[in-house]
């Protein structure tokens, strides 16, 4: 009976239309259509965090030649959240924000205009080299969490393309 169950399952899932995105793996085409976007320069320490990210996320399926340009523009922004008694700064929230464009270097249309962000919370602390250390934190794992959104959404674009 458990056998049928599974069988039934499979069946059912296979009907769905659920196909896998990174199907063959890195020569299949969503991980080469990855591989063969450039992303241009970034302005800013932000900028060089998220263009690291996302080489490190879009080169993972080899090397191919560009046929996209990913055009990023950041908005990092730090403000105090929490007031103490003293007027001190008690919390900070960190905010990244991207607005990107894949570009198809062949005909120069833009194929996928969109924005990702993200924000993290950040305790202030008595030692300002803790606090500094805390917001520099906070922008690495901000920049890796907006590419990793950015190339799931250039992914989805690729394969609706094919």
């Amino acid at each position: 009976m458990r056998q049928l169950a599974v069988l039934l399952l499979a069946v059912l899932l296979g009907a769905c239309g659920l196909k896998p995105m990174y199907a063959g793996g890195g020569s299949g085409a969503v991980a080469q259509g990855l591989a063969a976007v450039e992303v241009s320069a970034i302005e800013g320490k932000a900028g060089w965090l998220m263009r690291n990210a996302l080489n490190d996320r879009l080169s993972a399926g080899g090397s191919a030649g560009a046929r996209y340009r990913l055009d990023v523009r950041l908005d990092d922004r730090l403000e105090g959240l929490g007031l103490l008694s003293d007027d001190t700064i008690a919390r900070e929230r960190r905010t990244l924000r991207a607005r990107y464009q894949l570009v198809d270097l062949a005909s120069g249309e833009i194929l996928l205009d969109a924005t990702a962000g993200s924000d993290a919370g950040i305790d202030v602390v008595s030692s300002e080299y803790a606090t500094i250390a805390a917001e520099q934190t906070a922008l690495e794992n901000l920049s890796r969490e907006v590419a990793d959104r950015i190339v799931t959404r250039i992914a989805l674009r690729l394969r609706a393309e094919r």
